[in-house]
């Protein structure tokens, strides 16, 4: 490897790189409001960033986290978490929804998320296969930049913790684009500065618990995939009742998404691996061996 002159420094450039991208989607192209549903066109530009810069630092990849060892094993896991908490989380908003004195219900269809709510309704079973490669190609350049190649940039020269909070942080800024459009379309300054602040926080925890993730199993996989069902389930199961559609859909995302941070901090703090090799070494909850 390469060693960064200044990691922080490359990070930030990497990181305004790809911003820039999501910026003109985001504002000219709006890809997320065309037929495809998905803001995709940045997360490929995103992924060629990843990898031109893993040249540039003489990385390779599974030097960043892809890891071929016990992939179908990371899947799983990734995937069977992913899906437990939200069983759980969807099981609270059902009861929710029923002591409200709604008739809840789930529903399976596709779905564009915005922050105010999802959008669209499609059947199609092409409309469920570009929301699933959509997300499959979000999951990649995510954790490929911020908890790979972003982590092991800064772990040149910060320590697992620090480096993984500047990451976290940087994920949780990543998020304030939609609310930020809204704004310039005519919402309120109120209404952006709320979204940005939960959107901040909350895709930062969760940063935060990926990256844990990615050094417990040694590989980006686990976090991969439990980041891939964290954002497919909201596109594609819905609770619906007689008074409205995802009504509480904040609330289920947010039982989901701090039910995992807190297990996955116990477990992370029972075993506090120090090497990849320790780290391979625990055996997360829903672990197959």
């Amino acid at each position: 490897m390469n060693k960064p002159k200044n990691p922080l420094l490359s990070v930030f450039t990497v990181y305004a790189i790809c911003f820039f991208f999501r910026f003109i989607e985001y504002f000219f192209i709006q890809t997320d409001r065309s037929f495809w549903g998905e803001a995709f066109i940045h997360k490929l530009a995103g992924i060629v960033v990843l990898c031109v810069t893993v040249k540039v630092f003489s990385l390779r990849a599974q030097e960043i986290g892809f890891i071929k060892r016990d992939i179908i094993k990371r899947i799983l896991q990734g995937l069977v978490f992913g899906f437990a908490v939200f069983t759980v989380a969807y099981g609270v908003e059902f009861a929710l929804v029923a002591s409200r004195g709604g008739q809840p219900a789930l529903q399976l269809y596709v779905s564009s998320y915005d922050v105010d709510g999802n959008i669209g309704n499609q059947t199609g079973l092409l409309f469920f296969a570009i929301c699933i490669f959509g997300n499959i190609i979000n999951v990649v350049m995510e954790e490929g930049v911020f908890r790979g190649l972003f982590q092991k940039l800064l772990e040149q020269k910060y320590k697992f913790i620090t480096s993984a909070i500047i990451g976290s942080v940087l994920f949780g800024v990543w998020h304030v684009i939609a609310p930020i459009r809204q704004f310039t379309e005519g919402g309120s300054l109120g209404g952006m500065l709320a979204n940005i602040a939960m959107l901040i926080s909350t895709s930062a925890i969760v940063g935060f618990q990926f990256a844990i993730m990615t050094k417990m199993t040694g590989s980006l996989y686990m976090a991969m995939d439990a980041h891939f069902v964290n954002n497919a389930i909201v596109n594609m199961l819905h609770m619906v009742s007689d008074t409205g559609v995802d009504e509480l859909m904040f609330v289920r995302i947010s039982i989901a998404q701090m039910f995992s941070v807190v297990v996955v901090l116990i477990v992370y703090t029972m075993k506090n691996p120090t090497s990849a090799h320790q780290a391979d070494n625990v055996h997360f909850p829903f672990s197959h061996s």
